[in-house]
């Protein structure tokens, strides 16, 4: 680690923030931890938390005070407000790490606009597919087995959180990341099917990938009250990576000197939400 000083992580809470959080402990660095509820936030006891809210500015003062850099994570779907927020930040911290993603939507595509604009150092996250997004299989799989979904063949490099979270903590600590982008995959293409199948080989069950028509898994997100441009958007997103896989970059390895985790290594470590119990 080669820079010193207060790091303020927001989305502590989340998969990626609470890694960048344990990491950076790890790291001997001084973490503050973001919430809007320290006492549900259950992280370590032996880390700082204080509260605070990005949709009100003005209480993001007191966790910002003599902090170096900042863990940012947006997790609106616009980036309404955000120019306020970004300019409490910039008062205090030199360094902003921004988790966006590869698909860099509109209110992403502003967001690093605007982190830009506000002359603090920059390094801006985009993960492609995170491998967590498995776990909406998870009841499938207890229950029956099976995963029934459109798409099978749609092609992937999964990541784990905690290479994205490695990655972070490199960009907060360390030097020369500053206008970096970087995009971030795991370390080998798999379609959905072969995820399944991983999955059933990890937990020592039989898990078997049922194609289902696309319509029926729309109208299913549409009942579990996805808004229709979302589901549309995934499910063409899906119809694309079937001809043309989704790309695997080394920037893990790059950035951290190790290996990014395969998916057999991150279900793994999440076996339990899919062993029925």
């Amino acid at each position: 680690m080669n820079r010193r000083g207060r790091i303020l992580v927001t989305g502590a809470t989340g998969r990626v923030g609470r890694q960048v959080v344990a990491q950076l402990m790890d790291a001997g660095a001084e973490v503050r931890a973001l919430a809007r509820d320290p006492h549900a936030a259950r992280l370590r006891a032996d880390i700082e938390v204080m509260r605070g809210d990005l949709t009100q500015p003005h209480t993001l003062h007191a966790p910002l005070d003599g902090v170096d850099a900042v863990f940012l994570v947006w997790p609106f779907a616009t980036a309404e407000g955000m120019s306020a927020v970004l300019d409490v930040v910039a008062e205090h911290a030199r360094r902003v790490v921004y988790l966006s993603s590869a698909a860099v939507r509109d209110h992403e595509q502003r967001a690093e606009q605007l982190i830009e604009q506000t002359g603090v150092e920059w390094t801006f996250l985009r993960p492609h597919v995170f491998a967590a997004n498995a776990l909406r299989w998870a009841a499938q799989v207890r229950a029956a087995g099976a995963v029934h979904g459109p798409y099978g063949a749609a092609a992937m490099a999964p990541i784990h959180q905690h290479d994205i979270a490695a990655v972070a903590v490199q960009a907060l600590t360390g030097n020369g990341h500053g206008g970096a982008i970087y995009e971030l995959t795991g370390p080998q293409t798999l379609s959905q099917s072969d995820q399944v199948r991983i999955i059933g080989e990890v937990i020592d069950r039989p898990v078997h990938w049922i194609e289902t028509p696309a319509e029926v898994e729309r109208q299913q997100m549409l009942e579990l009250g996805w808004p229709g441009a979302a589901v549309d958007g995934i499910l063409h997103a899906q119809a694309e990576l079937v001809t043309k896989p989704g790309p695997i970059t080394s920037t893990v390895e790059q950035a951290t000197g190790t290996p990014a985790r395969t998916f057999r290594e991150w279900v793994i470590d999440h076996s339990s939400a899919f062993r029925d119990t």
